[in-house]
């Protein structure tokens, strides 16, 4: 193993009714005046909130509650809820949902431990973050992983940016997971939310940096899995045992784990940001909208590691590295399209774009050609515009 820092404090509440801990657990880490954050009705509909609320009450906790939490999070939205939530008074942020709802969450408590300081600032760097409020999860969907991880994403309307923001102060305090609150699901959001499951350890996984066998043997483990468990919960949204699988990959998929003695490369996904910045487009769909562009031009850095996730997820055992790295890419694909997910531009709502639309892309992720992005191959303007361009089809 090569050398790494880990440190992951969040604690995991993992199983049926695990959502009942919510109050305890709030309590625990000093909670006294909750700030509750959600995304659309799901959470109404399915009665998740309102039995939140009731544990919460029973324990004697204040509370304050604000849906409207839109995919790919809005930095308007996350500007009016610190507002809120300073009115409040809150000293302890609450996340009931998904990737999005849990971003928003951690961008509202850096927001609120730091009112003198516009949110954004922290994601552009102009500011530093050095304090936060504690943040909880209830998780409805096994998607971002954003439940453990060190990272939040955030989107300005205004700049039309799509920006990460790694800090440790991002890791929630504690994590609530009950595969059961993910039943209600519709098949295209388990779909998108495997996507983001598998590229979040392959954005780790393909490097160039040797000697990591038990980080390899994970991530391969995670994927092999994910493919296994994802055409059953797509068939069957209650499958239990399939659903707890495909959660809990979900979580360790981003916590760190599958990525340690190594690089991030996270190139697709800021290829993918770029995306959702300028056409909302869903983040699961645009990360495999991309991919394959993003591996076919990359691959041939280093053939042998796409060789090897071909043989060890796929099982591809023959032919030369380049053979058996493109067709590990053509299964990834394949996989992909099973699923319903696009693999070319042309697959997604916005259809095959106009070139000056690809160069604005570029743009985007390349801050106008003044920075390179991602690990294993740093990716220039040029190089950017090269894979939108590749993946620019139906």
């Amino acid at each position: 193993m090569q050398e790494f820092s880990f440190h992951c404090p969040t604690e995991i509440v993992f199983g049926r009714s695990a959502e009942e801990r919510t109050a305890g657990l709030l309590r625990k880490y000093g909670a006294r005046r909750v700030f509750v954050v959600y995304g659309g009705g799901s959470v109404i509909r399915s009665g998740l909130l309102a039995r939140i609320e009731c544990i919460m009450t029973a324990e004697g906790l204040a509370f304050s509650v604000k849906g409207g939490v839109r995919p790919n999070p809005r930095l308007s939205f996350v500007r009016e809820a610190v507002r809120e939530a300073l009115e409040f008074g809150a000293d302890f942020i609450l996340a009931v949902g998904g990737g999005s709802v849990i971003d928003t969450a951690k961008a509202l408590a850096h927001g609120t431990a730091n009112p003198e300081i516009d949110v954004w600032d922290f994601w552009t760097g102009k500011a530093q973050l050095t304090k936060s409020l504690p943040v909880g999860v209830v998780l409805t969907l096994p998607a971002a992983g954003s439940e453990t991880s060190d990272s939040a994403v955030l989107t300005s309307e205004e700049a039309s940016e799509k920006m990460g923001l790694p800090s440790p102060f991002n890791r929630p305090a504690f994590a609530v997971l009950n595969p059961e609150l993910a039943f209600s699901l519709s098949s295209p959001q388990l779909a998108a939310g495997i996507a983001d499951i598998i590229m979040h350890t392959l954005e780790r996984y393909m490097t160039h940096t040797e000697g990591n066998e038990f980080t390899d043997l994970l991530a391969e483990a995670l994927l092999k899995n994910v493919v296994k468990h994802a055409p059953i919960v797509l068939a069957h949204h209650k499958d239990y045992d399939a659903m707890s699988e495909i959660m809990w990959c979900g979580t360790v998929s981003h916590c760190g784990l599958t990525g340690l003695g190594r690089e991030k490369d996270f190139s697709v996904h800021k290829l993918g940001h770029a995306l959702s910045a300028h056409y909302d487009t869903n983040h699961g769909e645009s990360l495999t909208a991309l991919w394959g562009a993003w591996a076919r031009a990359v691959y041939e850095d280093r053939p042998e590691r796409f060789a090897r996730y071909a043989e060890k997820v796929w099982g591809v055992d023959a032919g030369s590295p380049e053979e058996r790295a493109r067709a590990g890419i053509r299964k990834t694909e394949e996989f992909f399209r099973s699923l319903k997910l696009p693999t070319s531009l042309g697959d997604l709502p916005t259809g095959v774009l106009e070139h000056r639309a690809l160069e604005a892309l570029a743009d985007n992720v390349t801050a106008g050609g003044t920075r390179s992005v991602g690990a294993f191959h740093p990716i220039d303007r040029a190089f950017a515009l090269k894979i939108y361009e590749a993946a620019n089809h139906g």
